[in-house]
């Protein structure tokens, strides 16, 4: 389950204003891209490579789903291309990194259990765009 700290940041509701109407963003042009990976650690080499690799994923601002699953939010699908490609440059070079986009109407059909119980679907950040 994500953190608190997703929940709490701040909104990406970004809102263009036409004559005196707002519209938002589609949930079909918001992605999100989801980072996989096995990497191995039999080495201190690769110990090293796979807590560099993490620590690049958190700097880009991703959030850790589960051990070797990061998810981050973007409002548009360049900017999650973008993102992966720098990511893409960085994977280290032994063991296999996959990248999935999905957009926000495919991700909020997500199900979330703990043990038996479901959980909520993490919720895309909610921040505020200045023009």
């Amino acid at each position: 389950m994500i953190d608190a700290s997703l929940r709490r940041e701040v909104s990406l509701r970004y809102r263009m204003k036409r004559g005196s109407r707002y519209v938002g963003f589609s949930g079909y042009r918001a992605m999100w891209l989801v980072v996989v990976f096995d990497l191995p650690v039999g080495t201190r080499t690769e110990r090293r490579d796979a807590t560099r690799f993490r620590n690049l994923l958190k700097d880009e601002g991703f959030t850790m789903k589960q051990w070797s699953v990061y998810l981050r939010y973007f409002d548009a699908r360049a900017r999650a291309e973008a993102a992966a490609d720098r990511i893409g440059k960085q994977t280290p070079p032994m063991g296999g990194v996959s990248m999935m986009f999905l957009t926000d109407k495919q991700f909020g059909m997500t199900r979330n259990f703990e043990g038996r119980s479901r959980t909520e679907t993490e919720e895309k950040p909610e921040q505020l765009a200045l023009f």
